[in-house]
């Protein structure tokens, strides 16, 4: 059994952020670690995820999932080694993925944690591609989407964690045409060059109707929605018949303080025949064995490329949060603990 340490640093929320969140609305503190009780373990976390529906849970509001409680440690997906178990099935030295990120070592329920192999992928892929944004991206596309070879597919924010798996996922399955948009020209190179994206175009540059328009001459059939706002209604209006888009997040609106204006051409669902259904990753579960099964293949295969910033120390989560909400990310946001 590992030294189990008197202290651990995580992060509290102490106030509801107003808009975009600042730096004092959190705070770093620390508190006692003990010996895990019967049926738990003591995890040392190694590296921890940073995502956008974190944003929402600062909101006192009821939604799908609870919101982050003031002045208690916010939680989030990480992955660490088992430094003392008190569970069945698992000892120290074991590497598992549970929910209790955002602090240096987490007490677990044995029940709500997954033994991940080190040798198969490196521990931080389970946070990403191989973890809850890549299962979102897997079954928004080819569940909730109905994605089908020979379809034109746009994606929004193509080059976060979720993004840019959608549009490598279609590429592979044979889509005919993948278009995606990022923030800056950088990305949108890289959503061409590196993901092999058939078109891609900087939002910041134009309207987003007129470049999706010339993005995709032809319309779409899919549009895999990490944006909300002007990047819907541009959807809605490209759209086939028959077309269908994924609602995954709206991080264009996270911060915004007053409601945003729905989309104004909605009506033209009615005659294009459009499905618009959100995806919750929570019910896809089924899907994990497959899931795993495709992606780690694809990844062996060097066919899909996972791209992960990493941020170093628990110090500096607050920071790699905020600056995946302003677009500061390629791929995963990842923030490991070192020492």
């Amino acid at each position: 059994m590992s030294q189990i340490p008197a202290a651990s640093r995580e992060w509290h929320l102490i106030r509801r952020p107003q808009g975009w969140p600042v730096a004092e609305d959190f705070a770093l503190r620390e508190a006692p670690v003990a010996a895990p009780a019967p049926g738990r373990i003591l995890v040392r976390n190694l590296h921890m995820s940073v995502d956008p529906y974190m944003r929402g849970r600062m909101n006192d509001v009821k939604s799908y999932v609870p919101p982050f409680r003031l002045d208690h440690p916010m939680d989030g997906g990480a992955v660490g080694e088992v430094v003392a178990s008190a569970a069945e099935g698992f000892e120290a030295g074991d590497h598992v993925l549970h929910g209790l990120g955002w602090r240096e070592y987490a007490d677990v329920d044995a029940a709500h944690a997954t033994k991940v192999d080190a040798s198969l992928a490196p521990l931080s892929a389970y946070l990403g591609v191989l973890g809850m944004p890549g299962l979102t991206a897997y079954a928004g596309l080819f569940e909730v989407a109905s994605f089908k070879e020979g379809d034109s597919v746009f994606v929004s924010g193509a080059a976060g964690a979720v993004g840019g798996l959608v549009g490598q996922f279609a590429k592979i399955k044979g889509a005919a045409r993948v278009i995606g948009s990022a923030g800056s020209d950088s990305k949108v190179e890289m959503l061409k060059d590196k993901y092999g994206f058939d078109a891609a175009f900087n939002y910041k540059n134009g309207p987003v109707a007129k470049q999706l328009k010339e993005a995709a001459p032809d319309g779409i059939d899919v549009y895999f929605d990490n944006v909300g706002g002007d990047h819907l209604e541009a959807a809605i209006s490209s759209l086939n018949v028959h077309g269908r888009a994924t609602l995954c997040g709206a991080i264009a609106q996270y911060n915004d303080t007053e409601p945003a204006p729905g989309p104004r051409n909605l009506a033209l669902a009615i005659g294009k025949r459009l499905r618009l259904q959100g995806v919750l990753v929570g019910d896809h579960a089924g899907l994990q064995p497959q899931f795993v099964e495709d992606v780690a293949g694809w990844l062996r295969s060097g066919r899909l490329v996972a791209d992960e910033t990493v941020v170093e120390g628990i110090e500096n989560a607050t920071e790699a949060f905020l600056g995946m909400l302003r677009g500061e990310n390629t791929g995963k946001m990842i923030v490991s603990f070192t020492g």
